[in-house]
């Protein structure tokens, strides 16, 4: 079995930014990052042992200095009054989001993902989901190669919390985790000192384009203030996703 410390190797990231959405038709929708909020936004990682910084991550990435669009060939379907089905037909996965919502995506391949793509609320708003794609080694075959989902999400928790130190950093506390086909399903909170509390929901599998295999990581977010607006629609979210 793999060790789980090679997860290193897979950036495995969740998304705590925030997304100011443009006013305009959709789809394709471009978001520009000059009109971002710019509040550093931390990444789950478990590289090192560190929280990664997003917005540092995106701005220095090629896409994101032009603009995050949605490509014509991902298909946006209605399936109800509340809900449409966005699929990507390249990546092979399909997810449900809110009729509302907005849709970025961008090619990550300078920062090392495969792809990325996220979705969010038309108006100003730290709640979001997002997939992030990225390639494996060959002794990565399945997601128990980094261990049993208990382990995984410890590992994942304990390399985010910075509340030891002194002065305190941010503080990760694990919730609850489960394995259920081949997913993992990991929630989690983290908190800045001084910051409000934001609450993470993860779903992250593993499926082979072909040629290697890949990680899905879908990782929704919001804060506390935001529970009783967000909380149930992220999650659903996060919790529809599926393979294709």
């Amino acid at each position: 079995m793999a060790s789980i410390s090679r997860f290193c190797c897979v950036h495995m990231r969740a998304s705590l930014c925030n997304f100011t959405a443009q006013k305009g038709p959709s789809p394709p929708t471009t978001l520009d990052l000059e009109h971002h909020k710019t509040t550093p936004c931390l990444l789950s990682s478990i590289e090192e042992g560190r929280a990664v910084n997003r917005r540092q991550l995106i701005l220095h990435t090629p896409v994101a200095v032009a603009a995050f669009a949605v490509p014509n060939a991902l298909a946006l379907n209605d399936v109800s009054e509340d809900v449409r089905v966005y699929t990507d037909d390249e990546n092979k996965f399909k997810i449900e989001i809110p009729q509302e919502w907005q849709v970025g995506t961008g090619d990550g391949e300078s920062s090392g993902f495969k792809s990325i793509t996220a979705f969010y609320p038309t108006v100003a708003s730290n709640s979001n989901v997002s997939v992030v794609i990225t390639g494996l080694g060959p002794d990565f075959t399945r997601m128990e190669s980094f261990g049993k989902v208990d382990e995984f999400a410890q590992t994942l928790v304990s390399g985010l919390d910075r509340s030891w130190r002194k002065p305190p950093g941010v503080a990760a506390k694990l919730i609850d985790c489960k394995s259920s086909d081949g997913i993992y399903y990991i929630e989690y909170s983290l908190q800045n000192p001084g910051e409000s509390r934001r609450y993470l929901y993860s779903a992250i599998g593993m499926a082979s384009n072909g040629w290697y295999n890949r990680l899905y990581t879908v990782t929704g977010q919001y804060v506390e203030e935001e529970t009783d607006k967000y909380a149930s629609k992220v999650q659903k979210v996060v919790a529809s996703f599926r393979f294709i």
